[in-house]
């Protein structure tokens, strides 16, 4: 763990300006465009997710270094723990299910899909495995770290079972309703189910990881 506020400052503005140059390059802010649809997706809500944890870590850095009245730059432990798995499904999901679909369609190496699908992703674990102190996690984090997916995936297939369009499928043509594959409804059925307690259970082993390696580094912690 590094207590250095100041190089935890620089880190965290370093990672602020980049998350939010990859999300604004994504939304076609730098080619003088605004695409809102790409803000209907779980890969743009995590990654505002994560300029919003950076943002507010950068403030507090600044604070403690101000007031110097901490000995450490460990700043919203849970909240980083709970950001982090919530964008790392972002990377898992991009790289492992969606670029064998993808590749020879979309470019991929580009700045804006590799800041939001990786770098960000990974800016957000590093910090927490930089920065955080052992022993701030409580057991009940791992469930909360499911409030946002599960949110996010009701409040996507309501959207799409109430006539959202996402785009039409180059292949047949029809509406695509639901933003990914893996939980269209229209076009895998009940698989739908099975993709997203498979996620579910993802998120539950992720969180469960995090806390017991937080819980033996620190035995004495609080559930």
């Amino acid at each position: 763990m590094i207590k250095s506020k100041k190089i935890a400052l620089v880190y965290r503005s370093a990672a602020l300006i980049i998350a939010t140059a990859g999300l604004l390059d994504l939304l076609g802010v730098f080619q003088g465009a605004f695409y809102i649809n790409i803000l209907y997706y779980y890969t743009a809500q995590s990654n505002i997710m994560a300029i919003i944890l950076f943002a507010m870590l950068t403030v507090k850095t600044i604070y403690g270094i101000r007031s110097n009245n901490e000995n450490s730059a460990c700043y919203l432990p849970r909240f980083s723990m709970i950001c982090s798995i919530n964008v790392l499904l972002t990377f898992v999901v991009f790289w492992i299910l969606l670029v064998p679909q993808l590749a020879g369609i979309l470019p991929l190496w580009t700045f804006s899909n590799l800041t939001v699908h990786a770098i960000t992703p990974l800016l957000c674990l590093i910090d927490y495995i930089l920065f955080a102190e052992s022993g701030r996690l409580k057991y009940r984090d791992v469930y909360y770290v499911t409030i946002f997916p599960i949110c996010y995936l009701a409040a996507s297939s309501i959207a799409g079972l109430a006539g959202h369009i996402y785009g039409i499928s180059p292949t047949d043509g029809a509406p695509i309703r639901f933003p990914y594959f893996f939980y269209d409804f229209d076009r895998i059925g009940l698989m739908a189910f099975a993709y997203i307690a498979g996620i579910v259970v993802f998120f539950l082993i992720i969180g469960h990881l995090f806390y017991y390696i937080d819980k033996k580094r620190h035995p004495q912690s609080e559930n």
